[in-house]
């Protein structure tokens, strides 16, 4: 049976490409009113990746929940990809994973073993990180959904926020792009199976390593990371856009110098394209300009919502290819792919 059921096939949109449009949340969101609570270290306002909240002088809590619908068929690799990508808002604050909740919701007459396989994927890759699942909640849907809400521990002054990013800066990127296009392709039954191996490979692993090494290279030069955000459904460019408006600069970014998934490129160029990656383009476009010879399947991945994917890195310009040489002892796929300027128009400039 479990080879049988293709996930994907359930659901309308897959992964975090489910997630609501960036300009009906930005709309809602500039409606609520803003918090009060003097320990609300992060919050909402500047979207970025996980709540914080002071404890004390020297400890606080970073939290965070994400869910979506399956981004592949396997059900226990879409476990483990559920619970990569909502340990990562956490890593990407500067925070340690220690607990989390699953959120499920799943079809009254779905097959157990299906459930089981998915919980059980989620479980191995939670104790990988070392957090602990301690309850969740469940709900009858006939669209599969999972995930969990993680909370971590960071200290209070050394919160990475998605803002802080100054001119000259270095923009790392650590993880392959493509995700959206390969899911999107899966669902149609239109993708090589040795495409989505590889990008179940890239979705469930951690980006602990990714923390760690920018924790030691903080440590050794302080104050040389200045932003940090991880790149899910709002793409590439729409999580460097929130970083450019909060940070009051501009970005360059040069898709020559980005690694793709294997496949990712064919699979823009065959046009798997979901409502994610239109949404995404029709509410950040505005900001973005692009070179003329950058082709057009190129500038469809940078608009390409992805699930799990690496952590946008700006530091000082002096420790890059430090930060580069360490993440490539530990097996991370990073790359520098860009710089950051002065504000000035376009706020993203793509060459």
């Amino acid at each position: 049976m479990l080879e049988q059921v293709r996930l994907t096939a359930t659901v309308r949109a897959a992964g975090c490409a489910a997630k609501l449009s960036p300009s009906v949340l930005d709309t809602v969101l500039r409606r609520l009113p803003r918090q009060t609570d003097a320990n609300v270290l992060v919050g909402f306002e500047t979207n970025d990746d996980a709540g914080v909240y002071r404890l004390s002088a020297g400890l606080a809590l970073v939290q965070t929940v994400d869910f979506f619908t399956p981004i592949v068929d396997d059900p226990f690799f879409f476990g483990q990809i559920a619970a990569a990508n909502a340990l990562s808002d956490v890593y990407a604050m500067g925070g340690r994973p220690i607990s989390a909740l699953s959120i499920v919701a799943f079809p009254e007459k779905g097959e157990l073993e299906i459930l089981g396989e998915i919980l059980r994927g989620g479980l191995a890759k939670m104790t990988e990180a070392g957090c602990i699942v301690i309850g969740g909640h469940s709900i009858r849907d006939e669209d599969m959904k999972f995930g969990y809400a993680v909370t971590g521990l960071i200290d209070p002054k050394k919160i990475w926020r998605n803002v802080g990013a100054q001119p000259r800066d270095a923009l790392l990127l650590t993880k392959p792009l493509g995700t959206g296009v390969i899911s999107t392709g899966l669902k149609q039954g239109r993708i090589a199976e040795a495409t989505v191996t590889s990008a179940m490979a890239t979705m469930s692993r951690l980006n602990r390593d990714t923390a760690e090494v920018l924790s030691e290279l903080e440590e050794r030069t302080p104050e040389a990371i200045h932003a940090v955000t991880d790149v899910t459904g709002f793409a590439l460019l729409g999580h460097a856009r929130e970083m450019a408006v909060g940070s009051g600069v501009s970005l360059e970014i040069d898709h020559t110098s980005i690694e793709y998934l294997p496949g990712a490129i064919a699979a823009s160029r065959e046009g798997f394209y979901s409502g994610g990656l239109n949404n995404n383009r029709q509410f950040i476009g505005e900001c973005v300009t692009f070179q003329a010879s950058v082709p057009e399947e190129m500038r469809n991945l940078l608009f390409d919502p992805q699930t799990s994917g690496g952590l946008l890195v700006a530091l000082d310009p002096d420790q890059a290819e430090v930060a580069l040489r360490a993440l490539a002892a530990r097996e991370v796929s990073a790359r520098r792919i860009g710089r950051v300027l002065e504000k000035r128009s376009p706020l993203i400039y793509v060459i």
